[in-house]
């Protein structure tokens, strides 16, 4: 996996989770408290996507194969949308679960001291994650909000990273202070309500992240920045006068597909034109050097044609198209 894959940031919060795991488990040995119990397994649960992560980034450097001549760029995005699963189906369900139980079945917090401790050992260690997570992701998110960065990233570990610390920051807070109230008042039922806040919260967070990576298994173009580099790259004004249309898709996080299908002038040789196509993808490059799959096709521009607009028979996921009756 690339520098911008966030291995650093996957690494930080696999160390962090796993630690916090066990710290979190045995808490919850010793004083019963179903917060302690569900955040042990939202940490475990984290501790298993950030390994998928690990996975998927390796998995997606194999060579290209007859079988998948585009490569395995994709792979990173579908360990992405595993992630989701797992903290929907582990982290989520399980919280939520565990919560009714405390609710319907209280229990008194034995031991305060060690949900407490260990809750303020894990938000310190799971905010130094966070952090990590966040310097990774400004070098690549430029001048984008964080919600835009998320929506629009197309590597998938920083978002899936960013978003399960900041669930795992909140997740703690609610835990802090499901046990403090129960402590306070003396009623374990505040204990349970944490817990089944948390799950709420691991919910919403996976289904945004399976939103995202949905898109990204979907097949994404290129951000308009890109789309205006490679449009400018193409068009040399001399031999290749124009672009008739062109589409983008990203194989994966770091290689580009660039389809298009470019005006020539009508008395080019067939020499000048395939000069003029070697010369352009070249400058393509250049300018986005995710663009490693390109293919140019050059046709004679026609303004009566353009006038009818682009052919939605023709295009990809247009309408389909009927075979004339014999």
């Amino acid at each position: 996996m690339s520098a911008s894959g966030g291995t650093k940031a996957i690494v930080a919060a696999l160390a962090a989770n796993l630690a916090i795991a066990v710290a979190k488990f045995v808490a919850f040995l010793f004083s019963g408290s179903s917060s302690m119990l569900a955040e042990s397994v939202h940490s475990l649960a984290d501790s298993g996507n950030q390994g998928l992560l690990l996975v998927g980034g390796k998995k997606a450097q194999r060579e290209a194969t007859p079988q998948h001549p585009f490569g395995y760029g994709r792979e990173r995005y579908i360990y992405a949308f595993l992630v989701s699963i797992v903290l929907f189906s582990v982290g989520g369900m399980f919280a939520i679960y565990e919560g009714y139980e405390k609710i319907v079945h209280p229990h008194d917090i034995k031991h305060w001291y060690w949900p407490v401790g260990v809750l303020v050992f894990a938000i310190i260690a799971e905010t130094f994650s966070f952090r990590t997570a966040i310097k990774e992701s400004n070098t690549l998110r430029g001048k984008q909000s964080w919600k835009e960065f998320v929506r629009h990233a197309k590597a998938p570990e920083l978002p899936v990273v960013l978003l399960e610390d900041l669930g795992a920051l909140v997740g703690l807070i609610l835990a802090l202070g499901g046990v403090g109230m129960a402590l306070a008042t003396g009623d374990g039922v505040w204990d349970g309500i944490g817990t089944l806040c948390i799950g709420v919260l691991l919910i919403l967070i996976a289904i945004v992240l399976a939103i995202e990576t949905k898109s990204l298994l979907l097949g994404e173009a290129a951000g308009l920045d890109a789309v205006q580099k490679i449009e400018t790259a193409i068009v040399d004004g001399d031999t290749v006068t124009g672009i008739i249309h062109m589409r983008t898709l990203h194989l994966g996080p770091e290689e580009l597909l660039v389809a298009a299908k470019i005006a020539v002038q009508h008395d080019d040789t067939a020499t000048e034109i395939a000069s003029a196509i070697n010369a352009a993808e070249a400058r393509i490059r250049e300018a986005v050097p995710i663009a490693r799959v390109i293919y140019l096709e050059p046709d004679i521009f026609s303004e009566s044609e353009a006038a009818k607009g682009p052919d939605r028979e023709a295009a990809p996921g247009g309408p389909t198209s009927h075979p004339a009756e014999h």
